[in-house]
């Protein structure tokens, strides 16, 4: 059987979801949502996808892998152990919390696997790449050196790259989506109503219900 690139994967789980209304956690709205929670209850398939990311940059010199909670955790763990057993040495798993001000933070000690070390980032998917951005300047503020940025999947490479993280950028695969802010939303969508189920539309409506109140 031939090998499955990583989009023939996530539908073969029923992660890409499409002719509807999301919200992404940017706070843009799109009719297509890539929903890599779907992936992780297949332990296998997302050992699989990270092994393919460990094989794309095992060139670069490793020393910790780190990884925005809360879809970054798992793929930390799984991408710094097949890249454990590529270079047959033992690579660190760790990953960052997110703040109320949507800023992140090493807890739990994991700083001590930054400070001073070779670092690659892990994100699960980019839109505006504002989060793995964070996370680039994090491991850096902390003292480590940012080898290599990995992604699952990429929805916006002429925007998100290796300029924007100022570090070699490696993506497995590209799914270009359109995303618009509300106040630009074609007519086609505008008119659905927002998917509550996955993404960040719940939330979305619940602060827009907030605000409303204020008012």
């Amino acid at each position: 059987m031939a090998k499955k690139n990583v989009i023939e994967i996530l539908k073969s789980v029923g992660a890409i979801l499409t002719d509807d209304h999301f919200v992404f956690s940017s706070g843009l709205h799109s009719d297509v949502y890539i929903n890599k929670d779907a992936l992780y209850p297949h332990t296998q398939l997302t050992s699989n996808v990270c092994k393919m990311m460990a094989e794309k940059c095992k060139e670069f010199e490793v020393d910790t892998v780190v990884g925005p909670a809360l879809g970054g955790i798992i793929l930390s763990q799984w991408l710094a152990y097949h890249l454990s057993l590529l270079k047959k040495k033992e690579i660190f798993g760790v990953y960052a919390e997110k703040m109320p001000d949507k800023s992140f933070t090493f807890t739990r000690g994991y700083d001590k696997f930054v400070k001073g070390k070779n670092v690659l980032v892990v994100e699960d998917l980019t839109t505006t790449g504002g989060s793995v951005k964070r996370i680039v300047d994090l491991v850096r503020a902390t003292g480590g050196k940012v080898k290599v940025v990995c992604v699952m999947v990429n929805r916006n490479p002429d925007e998100v790259g290796e300029k924007m993280m100022a570090a070699p950028f490696v993506a497995l695969d590209e799914l270009r989506v359109s995303a618009y802010k509300e106040e630009d939303l074609p007519a086609e969508i505008a008119i659905r109503p927002i998917n509550t189920t996955v993404g960040h539309g719940k939330k979305y409506l619940e602060a827009k219900a907030a605000q409303e109140k204020v008012k």
